[in-house]
């Protein structure tokens, strides 16, 4: 038996309407489910739409740009690149520069679904943003960058 004293019910329920990180997990969680379900169409997931985008550059971007971009760990973005490129839609390349440095090519069958995943992603946006208003939305962003 613990002779610690409980936590009070209303400390809980303090922390679950002021926690901005759970705020932030349960709004991307929502977020997350309504992107994919929009995407599923065309066979990705909300990240893996973030992930291609990332790499739609003039030239093809290093392993630890595009997890700084994304705030993973490369182990992370590793992982998520592995089923990309089982379907072709990226290639790790040796970096001519950098030998011990990996790039990441985005395929012609990759800028081909994220050509078909982009219109998807705009109207889903734009309902949101819709919903949410100008100043919402022009306020969330900003918030989420000071925070970032």
């Amino acid at each position: 038996m613990s002779n610690q004293s409980p936590v009070p019910f209303e400390t809980t329920l303090h922390v679950r309407d002021h926690c901005l990180c759970l705020a932030a997990q349960r709004a991307a969680r929502s977020l997350a489910r309504r992107f994919d379900e929009a995407l599923k169409p065309v066979g990705i997931t909300n990240g893996q739409f973030s992930l291609l985008m990332s790499l739609n550059r003039p030239e093809p971007p290093t392993i630890g740009g595009v997890a700084s971009l994304l705030a993973m760990d490369r182990t992370t973005l590793t992982a998520n690149l592995k089923p990309l490129e089982r379907r072709e839609f990226v290639e790790l390349l040796a970096d001519t520069r950098d030998r011990r440095s990996r790039r990441i090519r985005l395929t012609d069958a990759g800028m081909t679904i994220l050509n078909a995943a982009l219109p998807i992603w705009i109207g889903t946006h734009a309902e949101i943003d819709e919903r949410l208003g100008d100043a919402e939305v022009s306020a969330l962003r900003a918030g989420l960058r000071a925070v970032a």
